[in-house]
């Protein structure tokens, strides 16, 4: 799909510690044996992570709530993590096992030939809509910075290439549809998307390889009406995300 994105170079900002009250990040130079007058100008600290922008909860009140789910680091210091309340205060570790138990029957697959930084979005957005997996397909790294940390909760399993991701789809039984607005797609509005599946994206401009589309056992399209040729890939992925949800998950009450 075509368009054009900002640059970011780098992912995950390092140094900086997200499970409970974050360490401050070292801000400055070693100075350790250096002249009074030759010190350098100090650089500026690191910006928090993203996990620790969004408003949390501070410490919590004794007594402590009890259970296995439940860090005691964070009940000591507050949770600042990008989680809906119901997961304040629990471990990593006990989160995703709870969204283990209830995980959709959707998997999200995209190829990565080109360090495409909307892997990052699409993987939040997969777990926003509680994908089972995400799929990278070429280059194992990615740019993290726009999953805001979400990746941690999520399963990503990584394929070599197309060849490779489709024969562990065809033996895992799970169907490849394959998106992007090229001849021969139909229209996702009206198509029959099965439950259990796999959604394919391509890298931003390309769009899907040919293997890519030859090799899935759908194609499908959004249907568009303006006068651009195509839209953002986070944004398509989104979409057909929640057209998947639209048709298949159980709303919560």
């Amino acid at each position: 799909m075509q368009g054009c994105v900002g640059l970011g170079r780098r992912g995950r900002l390092r140094g900086v510690r997200t499970g409970g009250a974050a360490d401050a990040p070292y801000a400055g130079h070693v100075t350790q044996g250096l002249p009074s007058g030759d010190l350098p100008e100090p650089t500026p600290a690191l910006p928090p992570t993203h996990e620790a922008t969004t408003h949390g909860v501070g410490p919590h009140p004794r007594p402590w709530p009890e259970g296995p789910q439940y860090d005691p680091e964070l009940l000591e210091h507050g949770d600042t993590r990008n989680v809906v309340d119901r997961f304040r205060y629990w471990s990593m570790a006990a989160i995703v096992a709870d969204l283990d138990t209830r995980r959709h029957g959707f998997d999200v697959a995209i190829e990565n030939w080109q360090h495409d930084l909307n892997i990052g979005s699409i993987v939040r957005t997969a777990n926003a809509f509680l994908a089972g997996t995400v799929h990278i397909i070429g280059r194992r790294r990615w740019n993290r910075r726009g999953a805001m940390v979400t990746d941690r909760y999520q399963h990503v399993r990584h394929h070599e290439d197309v060849a490779a991701f489709l024969q562990v789809m065809r033996t895992e039984g799970r169907p490849v549809i394959a998106i992007d607005n090229t001849p021969g797609a139909s229209r996702i509005e009206t198509a029959e998307v099965p439950e259990r599946c796999v959604f394919l994206f391509g890298q931003e401009g390309p769009g899907l390889t040919d293997e890519a589309v030859s090799g899935a056992d759908g194609h499908l399209e959004i249907t568009q009406f303006g006068s651009t040729r195509s839209i953002n890939a986070s944004a398509a992925a989104a979409i057909v995300m929640h057209s998947w949800v639209v048709r298949h998950a159980e709303l919560p009450a």
